[in-house]
């Protein structure tokens, strides 16, 4: 094995110096060049021609190619964000330019998350590719989409006739190009669906080499039951197994993060094949609905019903300040969108029902009948954060999504600064990683997750999908306070060997495809 892949890293070597001049279209010149293997950097030059990279480091060029003076830039292949949710705003038009993730190096993003999403996956990447979008796109089949298409929102296992309708439905999903599947098993109705019925959809992944990405049944202080239960499906399925914004959230269950990593060292050790992916912040973001409240009272007909009943109230009350105590008091739970009152984002529930007046319970009541919220909840360790950063299986992904920057709300800012945090922040002015590895986390280790071929490296015959970044200005701007704030730094990004970014300017034109698996 060992002399297997000394050789792979010596062809690859050979072929990055051309023994002759090279056509181009574009060179960049002079470059700190991190390819996303993860090793030490090397100064050298990039040539670009057509879609492709052509030649890594020292090379003589045919013709006059643009060129791009990079001395003491950072480039990198594009980041892959593995956890977008930017199923529905990437076909959009305001939104389908993916601008505030160009900002931040990224040109590949991953849809289909946490169970949610388009099912029609032929339908959904034609679109991509008929309107364009400023990143590529690549999909996961989502479980509670299609759970829902097939048994509908009720808590009750399949019927055998019902799993073989999923189980096709899902074949012809991943047979038209998706990665593999995503389950959602906080929300409905992908929280119905039992150990079982999640092994006999995954087998159908495996068959077709895609992962198992999962939100896990719990984050918090079950979270290391919720790990067992993913490594089981995948370890009987067969499937790959890729665990979604691994974290530990409540402070409850802080403390957990050691053991959290152990049981996924040890499944490694063994053999198994198991990675994450995290977004490297301290607070997360989902559904007020899934934060505080059961599965059984969520609209507006089943709160009336349950706050009727006088002893059913009491059960759903108390059921909501277990939720609340779980992610630290009201007073760590900030609304970040509702429509009904726009001056109620950016408060937290407890400052939120003292100015209303209002016991906290009820406030959280009458968001959710008038539709809902969106919230941030301030629940992880800084320390657990990094902790998990550090690990070599985990990739950085925002959970985040395209977003118009003039939109009224105040979205989680990964959206806006994950890649640069993680790169920016926490690798080259805080040293909690080193940067070749914060780059790999963004680059390599994802392709390398999805078996993404020609794209992740900066290699010759690879997707000319790369970014170029000033190191000393490369940060997030984006804060709670304030989300709607591009990343600085980034100078140019090629999609598919076209500038999505020149000279620190979005160019507004849309080189991103769709990515499908063969």
């Amino acid at each position: 094995m060992l002399a297997t892949a000394l050789l792979l890293l010596t062809a690859l070597a050979a072929d990055a110096e051309p023994k002759g001049p090279v056509e181009a279209d574009l060179v960049i010149r002079g470059a700190t060049i991190h390819d996303g293997s993860g090793q030490d950097a090397v100064v050298a030059d990039v040539a670009v021609r057509g879609r492709r990279i052509v030649a890594v480091g020292e090379f003589e060029v045919r013709g006059e190619p643009r060129e791009i003076e990079a001395a003491g830039m950072i480039v990198a292949p594009g980041f892959i964000d593995l956890h977008s949710h930017s199923d529905r705003t990437i076909t959009e038009e305001k939104t389908r330019g993916n601008v505030n993730f160009l900002m931040q190096g990224c040109t590949s993003v991953l849809t289909g998350n946490c169970g949610g999403g388009k099912l029609d996956v032929e339908k959904y990447l034609r679109d991509v590719d008929e309107h364009g979008a400023g990143t590529n796109v690549l999909h996961l089949v989502p479980q509670g989409a299609l759970r829902s298409s097939v048994v509908g929102s009720v808590n009750r296992p399949p019927s055998p006739a019902e799993l073989k309708e999923m189980q096709r439905q899902l074949d012809e999903a991943l047979t038209a190009g998706a990665w593999g599947m995503s389950s959602g098993l906080i929300y409905l109705p992908s929280r119905y669906a039992d150990t079982d019925e999640l092994v006999e959809l995954s087998r159908v992944v495996a068959r077709h080499d895609g992962i198992y990405a999962t939100h896990m049944r719990n984050e918090g202080s079950q979270v290391l039951e919720a790990i067992e239960e993913a490594l089981e499906i995948g370890r009987r399925s067969e499937a790959r197994l890729h665990i979604s914004h691994f974290k530990v959230s409540g402070p409850s269950a802080w403390g957990l993060a050691r053991d959290a990593v152990e049981l996924v060292r040890e499944a490694r050790g063994a053999g198994q094949v198991v990675t994450a992916d995290q977004y490297p912040y301290t607070a997360s973001s989902t559904s007020l609905a899934a934060m505080t409240l059961p599965a059984d009272v969520r609209s507006k007909e089943e709160i009336e019903a349950a706050t009727a009943d006088p002893n059913r109230r009491t059960d759903l009350y108390d059921a909501i300040d277990a939720a609340l105590a779980r992610r630290g008091g009201p007073q760590r739970l900030v609304v970040a969108d509702y429509k009904v009152d726009r001056t109620w984002q950016g408060k937290n529930l407890a400052d939120l029902a003292a100015e209303q007046k209002r016991d906290v319970r009820d406030l959280i009541l009458e968001i959710q009948r008038g539709g809902g919220a969106s919230m941030v909840n301030f629940g992880m360790s800084e320390e657990e954060v990094r902790l998990i950063m550090q690990q070599s299986f985990v990739a950085t992904a925002s959970d985040g999504s395209a977003r118009d920057a003039r939109a009224e709300t105040k979205p989680h800012p990964r959206s806006y600064g994950t890649f640069p945090r993680k790169i920016g922040r926490y690798a080259i002015a805080g040293k909690t990683v080193s940067v070749a590895q914060a780059i790999r986390s963004a680059s390599g280790l994802p392709a390398d997750i999805l078996k993404l071929p020609h794209r992740g490296y900066l290699r010759p015959g690879y997707a000319a999908d790369i970014v170029v970044f000033d190191p000393a200005t490369f940060r997030d701007t984006a804060t709670f306070e304030d989300p709607h704030q591009f990343a600085t730094g980034v100078r140019y990004v090629l999609v598919n060997g076209r500038l999505a970014v020149s000279e620190g300017k979005p160019t507004g034109e849309l080189h991103g495809r769709a990515i499908r698996r063969q």
